[in-house]
């Protein structure tokens, strides 16, 4: 019996790093994950990160280790790097795919995360047999990966489709990228939370998340609330769905994507942010799209789409 062909997926977090082992079909052989760790030097981590996977690589059956995929934030696909990463005390610059190769002598290739989740979902998710279509990471903050005409875009220095960064308010919230106003700040896991602590302030509905405190409020107790019909919980959800519908509706302008496809923790929320971002998107679409588009979720697992990105990333790239 000959050893069957792998790659292995690894999704970098300033939290927690993610990785497994993935056959040709999408299917994860073995996962686990670790702490990051970032305030550690990149050299510590990617030694840890090798220990661990060594560790986990030797309870596989017989196998062929054919390639390394990565996702990680803000990397430059064309140069390997990790460039100036929020979350990673790594410096200005990190050839982070070199790092990978001082231990292993196999291909090696790293993307924004979004980008990842975007091939991921081209390979094994519902966006297989398409040209044309983005998707929409929402979590922390807002990622994007879009794929027009079969190629994903990536632009001139490796950094295209950053529609989280692009602005709603220029004298809005604070970003942590340094600038006010991103999508991000809006239309995320913590953009959420920022917004129903706002309406609170300025409406007097009853509603349990006043009784909470305000500091440990997530995501999570939004959504539970706004199952139950909870007024200020709602219109959180509302609001943050008209300003993702708004800005979708300028990416399609731009990119004129078949699909969008929503993926990450906030997505979970389903048709209560789902169905009103379509709404929203429609009514500010250009005339010539409209009717054209569909809102969807992703059709990874969830909880696999990192790993399973970044291995559809590398298996994009091998000729086997």
């Amino acid at each position: 019996m000959s050893n069957m062909n792998i790659v292995l997926g690894i999704d970098i977090g300033g939290t927690n790093t993610s990785f497994g082992f993935v056959d040709r079909a999408g299917t994860i052989i073995a996962e686990t994950s670790m702490e990051t760790n970032s305030n550690d030097a990149a050299e510590d981590f990617v030694f840890r990160l090798h220990h661990r996977i060594e560790e986990v690589r030797t309870g596989l059956p017989p196998h062929h280790l054919c390639g390394i995929g990565i996702g990680a934030p803000n990397v430059n696909y064309y140069r390997g790097t990790i460039e100036k990463a929020v979350h990673l005390n790594w410096g200005e610059i990190v050839d982070f795919a070199g790092l990978i190769r001082k231990y292993y002598n196999i291909p090696v290739s790293i993307t924004n995360d979004a980008n990842a989740a975007a091939i991921g979902e081209m390979l094994f998710g519902n966006a297989r047999g398409m040209q044309n279509f983005m998707v929409i990471t929402l979590g922390t903050g807002l990622g994007s990966g879009i794929v027009v005409d079969g190629r994903l875009l990536y632009g001139n220095r490796g950094f295209a489709r950053e529609l989280g960064h692009t602005v709603v308010d220029p004298a809005g919230r604070q970003c942590r990228c340094g600038k006010k106003g991103c999508l991000e700040t809006y239309a995320s896991a913590t953009g959420l939370v920022r917004t129903a602590l706002l309406i609170i302030t300025e409406r007097c509905d009853p509603s349990l998340l006043r009784t909470m405190d305000f500091q440990k409020i997530t995501s999570k107790m939004i959504f539970d609330l706004a199952q139950k019909g909870d007024a200020i919980a709602l219109e959180a959800f509302d609001q943050t769905a008209k300003i993702l519908g708004m800005k979708l509706a300028d990416a399609v302008a731009l990119t004129g994507p078949e699909v969008i496809f929503l993926s990450g923790g906030l997505s979970m929320a389903g048709d209560i942010l789902l169905k009103p971002a379509q709404q929203y998107m429609e009514d500010f679409l250009f005339h010539a799209y409209k009717g054209s588009v569909k809102l969807r979720l992703s059709g990874m697992a969830p909880g696999k789409s990192a790993i399973l990105g970044a291995a559809a990333l590398i298996w994009s790239e091998l000729d086997l």
